[in-house]
Parts: structure tokens; C-alpha cells; sequence
């Protein structure tokens, strides 16, 4: 990316931090992912030459450093000092875009959702014995299987051959809201928008292990509007918008 050209300290941070998948490439060092298939997994979509660079660029400038990787070959990737405060930045930047952005179409990817799904299920809340979720998107044609096991949860893309304990039928955008804690998993069950087939202790329990985003708190409700068959906020005043202080 050009530079501005500018001597003003807010030009030249964002010479850093504006340059294209550079967010979200600290998004997911913040979030505890070091390797490079994990990084690269999360930011999803991002080729692989183009996130090598960023590493690159982010450690040149001193935002990232590099380690041996303990457990093979290649090296992980942790934030500074430096990428610490910077990173700050990412947690203010995903509060205002909860609190002020609409989810539009575009912004719709059932492998991203489900990515997300997995990697912020909490493992003490998952049922003791191995579980299988099949997931089935009314507007899509792909099927997804999260299995749930309190030592190692998986996605997979095709049938695991478990056999499967539960099927959850839903809308792409309505299940998108619930993760993102606009809309509760009740209330798209009551609009239609979502239905569980399978024993009905499994089925209450799925409410307990679901995840939800970590910007879920800063989430403004919305509703479905069967009339447009479209989602509308029930309060659209400003909540829960962070304050940043100067530091001294």
C-alpha cells in the first residue's frame, strides 16, 4: 500500500494496520491461533503468498515476532508489545461494527460460519459423550457435521459415518444472527427460521453448547419480519458503545 506521505502519527499507523487483511490477520493472533494454517484458515479466503507477506510486513515493522514452533517444523506468530496495543484497536473496531453495521447478503458464508462455530464452542459446555450436529442450510446445497467431543470437536465436510444425533435445518442469515447474538436460537425456532430434529433432551440441550460471537454483548436485537421476510432492530439507539481512554 502507498504511504501518505505524512509525518502525522494516525497516517502513519495506518500505513500498517489499514493495509487490506492486516485486521484480521491480528484478529486471529489475538484469538490464540499461531500457526500459519491456522491463521490462514481463519481469515478465510486470504491465498496463502499474500498472508506470508503481511506476516512479514507486521514483523518488519515490529507488530509480530516469530518463534520455533514447538511441536515440528516452521515457525508460530505472536504479537509484541507493540501488537498488543495495536490489537486493542481490532476489539474496538469489532464493538463499533457490531453496534453500528448491518449484516448484509454479502457478508453470508456458511464455511466461514461454521469455522466460527467450532472454534468458539466452549468444551466444558459440550455433552460428556461424542455427539453428532448435522447442519443443513434451506438455501444452500452443502451439509456440514460438527462433532462435538469435549477433547477434540471437529467440523467435517462430509459424513464422518458417526450417524447423526441431531439435524439443525435453518436459514443461512437467521443462524449467522444467532451467532453474532442478534437473534436468540428460540426465537428463529419459533419464526420458523430454524428446527431441530432428534430426542428432545438433545435438542433442549443444544441452546447450552452453541457459541456465540465475542462481540455477541454488543449485538442490537433484531426481529423477523414475516410480511418482507426480512430481519428489522427492535432498538436502533446506540448501546453499549466502548469509550476509549487516552493512555497516560
Amino acid at each position: 500500500m502507498a504511504g501518505y506521505g505524512q509525518f502525522c502519527p494516525v497516517a502513519r499507523a495506518s500505513e500498517i494496520f489499514a493495509e487490506r487483511w492486516t485486521p484480521l490477520v491480528l484478529r486471529e493472533i489475538l484469538a490464540g491461533r499461531h500457526h500459519f494454517s491456522e491463521i490462514l484458515k481463519g481469515c478465510h479466503r486470504m491465498s496463502p503468498s499474500l498472508l506470508g507477506q503481511r506476516l512479514r510486513t507486521l514483523e518488519g515493522v515490529g507488530v509480530i515476532e516469530t518463534r520455533p514452533n514447538p511441536t515440528g517444523r516452521g515457525s508460530t506468530y505472536h504479537l509484541t508489545e507493540a501488537g498488543s496495543q495495536l490489537a486493542e484497536l481490532v476489539v474496538a473496531l469489532g464493538m463499533w461494527g457490531q453496534s453500528w453495521l448491518e449484516l448484509q447478503p454479502q457478508h453470508l458464508d456458511s464455511d466461514f460460519l461454521m469455522w466460527a462455530i467450532l472454534k468458539h464452542l466452549h468444551l466444558d459446555k459440550l455433552p460428556p459423550q461424542r455427539r453428532v450436529v448435522r447442519f443443513e442450510f434451506r438455501d444452500e446445497k452443502k451439509r456440514y457435521w460438527l462433532v462435538l467431543r469435549r477433547d477434540d470437536p471437529d467440523i467435517c465436510y462430509s459424513d464422518p459415518l458417526y450417524g447423526d444425533d441431531l439435524v439443525i435445518r435453518t436459514d443461512l442469515e437467521a443462524i449467522t444472527r444467532v451467532y453474532l447474538g442478534q437473534l436468540s436460537l428460540a426465537n428463529a425456532q419459533r419464526c420458523g427460521l430454524l428446527e431441530i430434529e432428534g430426542p428432545p433432551e438433545l435438542a433442549r440441550g443444544v441452546a447450552t453448547w452453541f457459541p456465540v460471537s465475542g462481540f455477541a454483548s454488543y449485538a442490537r436485537a433484531v426481529r423477523y419480519d414475516r410480511a418482507s421476510g426480512s430481519f428489522k432492530r427492535i432498538d436502533t439507539s446506540a448501546t453499549k458503545i466502548p469509550v476509549l481512554l487516552a493512555r497516560s
